[in-house]
């Protein structure tokens, strides 16, 4: 029997046909800075979050200023309820003490996850006169349905020190740069810079960033936006395409918007 009469009858019968190892592997990927929690409106809905990230079906989420038992958000466990909310397995990367609680990065994943790891990233120590934020990254690697690896990693660089932000993005490539030659590699998160500031320009040397156009679309603030500071990078190691990728029109659930997008990973030859 010919493969193509196979599928034919496969169809006719109504059994399901999945992608042969050999496919390309499909997945949607959301990269969304979560302001921990609040919103536009000043209140504080993780369930609203929620349900911004399912209207896109991801299989994959990268989160950033996640609270977990944080005064100022209610003591809630952020993580935790996003994954409950959205039905997808939870990560979470904090990087300080903060109310109380933990506050830091997460992932959220439909794909079995294999192991997870937290990465510390250089930053300035805060004085009286400039507050800053210790820095980190949170890696996850998960199983493709066709039982292959794949690399996840969701990150947030330093607010207001462009020093910083470079030397993160120098340590994320050091980090990461001989891993995505050998298994396929996604970088995203809030990089608080714009295309063209150094810290970019630093990661492109490792990295593409997930576009199907030329011009990119800011995304914060959320209601007027002005900046591309938020990303999807793909790690140049390994064959990833972009499908589809943007930002999404949501101004209230976070102060900034979420970018998205649709990715192919090429099989192993």
């Amino acid at each position: 029997m010919s493969r193509l009469l196979a599928i034919a009858l496969l169809f006719t019968l109504n059994i399901p046909v999945f992608a042969a190892d050999d496919d390309p592997q499909r997945l949607r990927i959301l990269c969304y800075n979560i302001h921990y929690g609040q919103g536009m409106d000043g209140e504080y809905d993780v369930k609203r979050l929620a349900e911004v990230i399912n209207k896109f079906e991801p299989d994959l989420v990268a989160l950033q200023e996640i609270d977990v038992g944080v005064e100022r958000s209610g003591r809630v466990h952020q993580i935790r309820e996003l994954g409950k909310h959205t039905g997808m397995a939870s990560r979470y990367g904090p990087t300080q003490h903060y109310q109380g609680g933990l506050y830091g990065n997460g992932v959220l994943s439909k794909l079995p996850i294999l192991d997870v790891a937290i990465h510390p990233l250089p930053y300035t120590e805060a004085t009286e006169e400039k507050v800053t934020y210790p820095r980190g990254c949170v890696a996850v690697t998960v199983k493709l349905p066709n039982g292959k690896p794949l690399r996840f990693i969701s990150t947030h660089f330093q607010h207001n020190v462009e020093e910083d932000r470079v030397a993160e993005a120098k340590a994320i490539n050091q980090l990461f740069k001989d891993e995505a030659k050998k298994i396929p590699t996604i970088l995203a998160g809030d990089m608080n810079a714009v295309p063209d500031a150094e810290p970019v320009v630093e990661l492109l040397k490792h990295w593409s960033i997930a576009s199907t156009s030329d011009e990119l679309a800011p995304t914060a603030p959320s209601t007027k936006p002005r900046s591309r500071i938020d990303y999807i990078f793909l790690g140049k190691g390994k064959t990833i395409a972009t499908v589809e990728a943007g930002v999404i029109d949501e101004q209230m659930a976070s102060d900034h918007r979420p970018v998205f997008a649709v990715l192919e990973i090429e099989a192993d030859e």
